[in-house]
């Protein structure tokens, strides 16, 4: 569909013109999505539930990876590769077992790190 269409298409699905500035691929996506839905029968309850969530403000939770007994946590710190073993009673590194992974980027880094997000297991990116 040329542009000219696909606004048609939009005012007559939505009641409204198309927000300015969209561009042709992506009102075509756009409009694909809505027309599948609706077809589908709309978008699933959990969706529905997250997209209410959002919109009223609540953040996201973010699920932290399972940490079990035998895992292994590698991070890379001033050009040395530091080794971590998940063991029923904690974390094993440098041989000494340890209960928290901030522990062990405090003596890694010398700062105060939340060792979760140190080792990468808070979503964002160490430094």
């Amino acid at each position: 569909m040329v542009r000219e269409d696909l606004l048609a298409l939009w005012r007559e699905i939505f009641g409204s013109p198309a927000p300015r500035g969209m561009s042709q691929t992506f009102l075509r996506r756009f409009l694909a999505f809505e027309l599948q839905a609706r077809r589908q029968g709309g978008l699933s309850r959990a969706a529905m539930t997250t997209l209410t969530k959002d919109a009223a403000g609540k953040p996201a939770q973010r699920k932290r990876p399972a940490l079990r007994p035998g895992g292994r946590l590698l991070r890379e710190w001033n050009g040395v590769t530091h080794v971590v073993d998940v063991t029923e009673e904690g974390f094993v590194w440098k041989g000494r077992t340890h209960r928290s992974l901030s522990v062990i980027a405090r003596e890694i880094t010398g700062a105060r790190w939340s060792g979760p997000r140190f080792f990468g297991l808070d979503g964002k990116t160490p430094r």
